[in-house]
């Protein structure tokens, strides 16, 4: 009988090898191993789950075991996957569609289950998670602020540069002209 394990902090493709890696080393046959999880051919005993948790702990992440918690981490996963690692995209993005259609779940219980758990409100992390991708953007030098405005799904560059200022208190040129990599956040870590 197969099982799914849920895992928070996976984030990157880096995470998904990492988290293959432990498994490998565990010797436990996996399906697949994804943002946020893994899919193994067998259930583990509670022996075995408590070896796990140990392991992922060690590299950086952790095994999570009630529903809305999995939700939770399910939903920034979506946030994640879909600002920071989909190539070429232009973010025109209705988030409360979405993220409902992605998690079938309602987005208002989904909105409301994430504020109530991080702490801050779904939208305020979406936000967080967009000025990280411009972050990115603008250390590598790459596009310009216009360009990062449109892939990003901003409706123009002063309101981009706005948001930018609001959340990190410098302006998107300034920042640029600094190369503040030093103010990236990591992206599992923002809350």
């Amino acid at each position: 009988m197969s099982s799914v394990v849920h895992i928070k902090n996976m984030v990157c493709p880096r995470c998904i090898a990492a988290v293959q890696q432990i498994f490998d080393r565990f010797e436990v046959e996996v399906e697949s191993v994804y943002l946020g999880g893994a899919s193994l051919v067998e259930e583990l005993s509670k022996d075995q789950l408590s070896e796990l948790d140990q392991l992922l702990l060690h590299g950086g992440f952790e095994r999570i075991d009630d529903k809305k918690s999995q939700l939770l981490e399910n939903i920034k996963t979506s946030v994640i996957d879909l600002i920071h690692h989909k190539e070429h995209f232009q973010l025109q993005v209705n988030w409360s569609d979405y993220l409902s259609e992605q998690l079938n779940q309602d987005y208002h219980y989904l909105s409301t289950l994430f504020s109530s758990i991080s702490g801050i409100t779904l939208e305020q992390y979406i936000i967080k998670q967009k000025i990280e991708k411009v972050k990115e953007y603008l250390i590598y030098d790459e596009l310009s602020v216009k360009e990062i405005a449109f892939r990003l799904g901003y409706s123009s560059v002063a309101h981009l540069s706005a948001q930018f200022k609001k959340v990190t208190g410098m302006a998107p040129s300034l920042f640029k002209q600094s190369h503040h990599s030093n103010g990236r956040q990591s992206i599992d870590s923002i809350s």
